[in-house]
C-alpha cells in the first residue's frame, strides 16, 4: 500500500483555509471532493503569505476552515499543489497534520518556512482578491 492509500485511510478529509476554499483561485484542485462543513480551528494560527496564507500549529482565536471528504487522488493533487513531500515533510513549501474539526479528523497543511509575526492573520480569516 503506498503512502496515498494509507494516509487516506487515516483520515479521508481536508481542512483549507485559503486559495483552496470555494469560489477561490485553487478551488478547482479539489473538484470531486465533497464539502462536509465548516469550521473554526484554534490549535492552527494564520498568515498572509502574500498571493497565499499559511498556518502554523500555533493557539490562536480560530482559523476559518472549510472541510471537504477527499480520496487518495485528490490528496495526490493536494499534496502536489502544496509542494508536500512525504518522503522529507520539512523539506517542502508545507507539511501536512491531522487536526480534529467539528466534522472528525482533516488533514491541515501547515507552512513550513518561518513566518514574520507581523503579517498575523488575527480575524482568522484570509482575504485575497480572487
Amino acid at each position: 500500500m503506498d503512502y496515498l492509500q494509507r494516509d487516506i485511510q487515516h483520515c479521508p478529509r481536508v481542512a483549507v483555509y485559503g486559495t483552496l476554499k470555494k469560489g477561490r483561485r485553487n478551488h478547482h484542485w479539489l473538484e470531486g471532493a465533497t464539502l462536509i462543513g465548516h469550521d473554526r480551528l484554534d490549535a492552527i494560527t494564520l498568515y498572509d503569505l502574500g498571493p497565499y496564507p499559511g498556518a502554523k500549529l500555533a493557539p490562536s482565536n480560530g482559523t476559518v476552515v472549510e472541510i471537504y471528504a477527499i480520496n487518495a487522488q485528490q490528496l495526490a493533487r493536494l499534496d502536489k499543489l502544496e509542494d508536500y513531500f512525504h518522503h522529507a515533510p520539512d523539506k517542502g513549501v508545507y507539511d501536512r497534520a491531522v487536526l480534529a474539526t467539528r466534522h472528525g479528523e482533516a488533514w491541515c497543511y501547515l507552512y513550513n518556512a518561518n513566518i514574520d509575526e507581523s503579517a498575523l492573520i488575527s480575524s482568522g480569516e484570509w482575504q485575497d482578491a480572487r
